[in-house]
């Protein structure tokens, strides 16, 4: 069992019952109890739990999402992307965030800075989401105006789709757009999946003084079912350092500034 694997079999022992116990881990999973609270510490600095004394309990939100955010895929790399998205946000800015894993993890790494959670008469951030996810994470932070596009409820990301969402967001100016793709390449650009999430996700990119595209390695080279916007649309890529030299060079090569998150 890989590290990815264990702090999913970890949520979902947190999920039986709403508390684990570092023994239960141990037993259950075979591990050492060092790795066992290495473990609830990484899950608790993702927000996904809040650590007590030898063992853990289950934030209400984390446990209802769908699959794919308790079966996350690179965490080390979404982490260090987060980062990196973090460090474009200056304090009072009014950013986008699409759904997805990648953007959650932003979420989490924005809640984390002393300057945007310091009490303040002005909110230290305003974020326009789409994603219902984030905005329950997100309002547990007066210090962060969160703004929900409305819409209809896509099952499988969470995030809110249609024409109420594309109302919302054609009525606002964003300084900056982070947005997922399932798939990125030179010749169409970034790729969902799904169609409706890809309007969404192309209308936040344009209101935006600058669109970001957060992929991790696996996306690049890859397409996807529909086109987020037009290729022209994002001026920046940030990926994590498993992506090969050539493909970064690729992607400056077809007009993107790429950032490299470490």
């Amino acid at each position: 069992m890989n590290r990815a694997e264990r702090l999913s079999a970890v949520l979902d022992l947190l999920a039986e019952d709403g508390q684990v116990e570092v023994e239960q881990i141990v037993e259950r999973l075979g591990v050492s109890p060092a790795t066992a609270r290495r473990d609830l510490d990484a899950l608790a600095q993702q927000q996904l739990l809040t650590r007590t004394r030898g063992g853990a309990v289950a934030h209400s939100v984390a446990y209802d999402l769908p699959i794919r955010y308790k079966h996350q895929q690179n965490p080390e790399a979404k982490a260090a992307i987060a980062r990196a998205a973090s460090a474009l946000v200056p304090r009072g800015a009014v950013i986008g965030l699409c759904g997805g894993t990648t953007a959650t993890a932003i979420a989490d790494e924005l809640m984390s800075r002393a300057d945007i959670m310091e009490p303040a008469s002005d909110p230290g951030l305003t974020i326009v989401t789409n994603a219902i996810n984030i905005a329950m994470q997100l309002a547990m932070r007066p210090q962060i105006k969160t703004v929900v596009t409305g819409g209809v409820v896509h099952a499988r990301s969470y995030e809110l789709v249609g024409s109420y969402a594309e109302g919302v967001l054609g009525n606002i100016s964003l300084d900056l757009a982070f947005i997922g793709a399932n798939g990125i390449d030179t010749v169409v650009g970034p790729t969902s999946h799904d169609e409706r999430e890809a309007a969404v996700n192309a209308l936040m990119a344009r209101r935006a003084t600058r669109a970001v595209l957060v992929v991790d390695s696996t996306k690049l080279d890859r397409r996807a079912f529909a086109a987020i916007g037009e290729r022209r649309l994002f001026q920046t890529v940030i990926t994590d350092a498993a992506s090969t030299a050539e493909q970064r060079s690729r992607l400056v090569d077809a007009g993107f500034d790429v950032i490299v998150a470490s």
